[in-house]
């Protein structure tokens, strides 16, 4: 299990576009193996080194029964979450108009979550060209509202 860990560590690590995006999915990562220590400590220190956020949340979830379709749910729903509750604090959309805006999502969340089911290692990749240009920008900016 570790050695397999420590692949997939490696690819996470490598396939960070941006030294912005690599320093937060380890900042997070890191995080999540302090605070899950206390469900399942041994799986997350069983790897050594920095660990990628995808990583850890997957090697929990995984040790702890959590079906892979749950987990996918929950992370989606997390991710949207997290989007909206930026969008609540900068734009003028309040907080009922945020809980509209998830709630719409659901039927999205759930369609992503049943298209990547059976998703391998041979699928993941991206091009975000824009996105990625965008984060070597911000990564040297000195004031920001949001670490990522």
């Amino acid at each position: 299990m570790t050695e397999r860990l420590g692949h997939l560590v490696e690819l996470a690590l490598a396939t960070s576009p941006t030294r912005e995006i690599h320093a937060e999915s380890i900042g997070q990562g890191n995080a999540f193996r302090l605070a899950a220590s206390t469900w399942k400590p041994t799986i997350l220190h069983e790897i050594e080194g920095d660990l990628p956020y995808p990583i850890a949340v997957g090697a929990l979830t995984g040790a702890s029964g959590i079906s892979e379709q749950d987990a996918t749910l929950a992370v989606l729903q997390a991710f949207a979450a997290n989007m909206i509750s930026a969008a609540v604090r900068l734009v003028p959309l309040g907080q009922s108009a945020g809980l509209a805006v998830l709630a719409a999502l659901e039927p999205v969340i759930e369609e992503v979550a049943r298209e990547t089911h059976a998703a391998t290692l041979d699928d993941l990749g991206a091009a975000c060209f824009r996105a990625d240009l965008a984060s070597m920008r911000h990564e040297t900016q000195y004031t920001r509202l949001f670490r990522s």
